[in-house]
């Protein structure tokens, strides 16, 4: 099977099970991007995933489009990209149109209430399983803490954040 049907194929997996957002999908890119299909390392995967926050836009449309173009050139891009967008899309749809008429209904209020927990339980166990390549150094770690502690207590944008950061990181490794 060539490299572009197969991103397709990945990516619409992703985009049809990952329930929750971009950032809930991310756990599920890394099972197939990395452990998978080997098409990165878990270094390139934070790379691209920091890569990617600091763009605007969708996280999983731009984690599909740069990881299908490094896996498969442009038409790896294409692939990832439709397979992410294309089961979101017929999805949100339908789930629009049911979710109008039974909203208030005490199986989908406890279906919703049910679904959360797992979704925070994705992220977090993606922040744990990527802090060793997030954070491969004490200096790292720090900046990572930092961040947090600004978020968490200065409810500074996460934005700035990143803006920070990556003029920090040119700073301190632009003369390497």
């Amino acid at each position: 099977m060539s490299v572009a049907l197969d991103l397709l194929f990945s990516f619409t997996k992703i985009g049809t099970l990952a329930w929750g957002g971009g950032p809930a999908m991310v756990p599920l890119m890394q099972a197939e991007v990395v452990d998978r299909h080997g098409w990165m390392t878990d270094a390139e995967f934070v790379d691209a995933l920091a890569a990617g926050y600091a763009l605007p836009g969708p996280i999983a449309t731009k984690m599909s489009l740069y990881i299908g173009f490094q896996a498969g050139g442009w038409s790896g891009a294409l692939a990832g990209f439709v397979g992410m967008v294309l089961p979101s899309a017929v999805l949100i749809g339908l789930l629009a149109a049911v979710y109008r008429n039974f909203q208030d209904h005490p199986r989908v209020v406890g279906m919703l209430q049910m679904v959360r927990p797992v979704v925070l339980a994705m992220l977090l166990y993606l922040v744990i399983d990527l802090a060793p390549a997030s954070m491969p150094t004490w200096q790292t770690a720090v900046v990572g803490v930092a961040a947090l502690a600004a978020l968490w207590f200065l409810k500074l944008h996460p934005a700035w954040l990143i803006v920070v950061a990556a003029g920090l990181g040119a700073l301190v490794h632009g003369g390497r």
